[in-house]
């Protein structure tokens, strides 16, 4: 299918339908990801009001074969919110669709608009005393609609889950312009195949998400937070286990951070306080969501001295204060800036097999000198198998500097976590950045189906094309 770019005459064949104040001048924000590794096209930016709204602009798209590409934050780092080439598309973004639509605190259920920004989402649910778990970096101004469409992970996953176990129902405009009205709050409805799930995680390539019924929790009492210099990856994921075994489900999040994130704080983000005047080799940040009546303190005071008299750990210190507790946080919050701010030849959104971390860490970091000398940030969320394996250059040489070394690292990379029985897009998507990989590594009756549900679903290939399946 030949498609056609929205160009003015197609904006103005929606003016009877639709109230001019939604089309605004596409401004750079939009044509722009965070990496920098595309520039966007600009062809008619909407910002729709009502999801009759999203209804008519999808409609008309489909009509006219004009591509179209949703826009939530611009937060996401694998280039699925812009468009590089083809014909410039119809950009829908659904900043405007923000409100907390109900809430049910009995049913530990939240009901929000695709626009809603994230923080938003918490705070709603703090206002009746209650969790909303998702958490991430770019939580002030990540919006849940694309985090749902990118089914996105954050701290929590270990105790709560991605994105995708975090919602119950949702309602969509499809790419034929119908609305679905899937927005239940029932936690078993076992009707049919389960469209929900369908369009979590498919990146705005089968439709847009305009609102969505969300998990609650109930708020933790209290936090235990603890940094522990611990002496490899191995003996973090004993700890892990140790933890569990202590505390159960308490654990809510269990960071893995090495020497060189510290570094490149201290390089780059010096202001920023870190717990430790030598940083070790390996840190683990841990955090308990603690029930009445625990003393998260205590907790960790005693699992400390049972990983010390193992030999799992060395040092540690826990959080006597929520200001400390916010430090530390800020510490990890602030590496993905640093390392930014270094400029990675190549980063690494990589999931694993527990029990295969410390092994690929070994041969990766192995692999990586036969290719050159190269300075290996690994960190990430060590308590799901979630790790960021980032590459950067020498001191004194820049990512320029390894351009043509760029591909050979990511593809040995990506090709060791494959033969480890791992994933090369964790909690990240695939976007335009990694459709071939997902080529490359996906089985293939996995990929066969996913194009026959596109083809299905997107018969005209309207809805972000490029994005996780390469245009036909």
């Amino acid at each position: 299918m030949n498609l056609q770019p929205a160009d003015q005459e197609f904006k103005k064949s929606l003016s009877p339908a639709l109230p001019d104040r939604i089309f605004k001048s596409v401004e750079p924000r939009y044509l722009e990801e965070p990496r920098a590794r595309w520039a966007g096209q600009g062809g008619v930016l909407a910002l729709p009001e009502t999801t009759q709204h999203v209804s008519e602009l999808v409609k008309a798209a489909s009509e006219a074969s004009v591509c179209i590409v949703p826009y939530g934050g611009g937060t996401g780092l694998v280039g699925g919110q812009i468009s590089p080439e083809g014909p410039a598309p119809l950009i829908i973004s659904v900043e405007q669709m923000s409100q907390i639509r109900e809430v049910f605190p009995s049913e530990n259920v939240l009901v929000a608009e695709a626009g809603t920004i994230l923080a938003n989402v918490q705070s709603a649910a703090k206002d009746v005393d209650r969790l909303f778990p998702l958490s991430l970096a770019a939580e002030g101004s990540a919006r849940i609609g694309g985090n749902l469409a990118t089914n996105a992970g954050g701290i929590n996953v270990l105790r709560y889950g991605n994105t995708r176990d975090l919602c119950i129902g949702l309602e969509a405009v499809l790419p034929d312009g119908s609305i679905w009205n899937g927005l239940s709050r029932l936690r078993k409805d076992n009707t049919g195949y389960d469209l929900r799930n369908l369009l979590i995680g498919s990146e705005g390539t089968l439709g847009i998400i305009t609102a969505a019924a969300l998990k609650l929790y109930p708020k933790p009492n209290s936090y235990g937070t603890a940094v522990f210099a611990v002496a490899s990856p191995n003996a973090a994921l004993k700890l892990l286990s140790l933890l569990r075994t202590e505390v159960g489900e308490a654990v809510s999040a269990f960071e893995l951070i090495h020497q060189q994130g510290f570094n490149f704080l201290s390089e780059k983000l010096p202001n920023v306080r870190q717990p430790f005047v030598q940083p070790p080799e390996w840190t683990v940040l841990v955090e308990l969501g603690l029930g009445a009546n625990v003393d998260g303190q205590a907790a960790l005071e005693n699992i400390f001295t049972t990983a010390l008299g193992q030999g799992l750990l060395s040092d540690g210190l826990i959080a006597q204060s929520e200001g400390q507790r916010q430090e530390f946080w800020s510490v990890r919050e602030h590496i993905p800036e640093a390392n930014r701010l270094i400029g990675s030849i190549s980063s690494h959104d990589i999931s694993l097999p527990l029990s295969a971390v410390p092994e690929f860490i070994i041969r990766a970091n192995n692999v990586m000198e036969t290719i050159g000398p190269f300075r290996i940030n690994c960190f990430g969320h060590l308590g799901d198998g979630n790790l960021h394996y980032n590459v950067f250059p020498m001191p004194g040489k820049t990512q320029q500097d390894h351009l043509e070394e760029r591909n050979k690292v990511k593809l040995s990379l990506h090709d060791l976590v494959h033969e480890m029985g791992g994933s090369v897009s964790a909690e990240h998507g695939v976007g335009r950045l990694k459709v071939a990989d997902l080529e490359r590594y996906a089985d293939p009756v996995k990929l066969k189906t996913m194009r026959a549900i596109k083809s299905a679903l997107d018969p005209k290939g309207i809805m972000n094309p490029g994005a996780v399946l390469r245009r036909a």
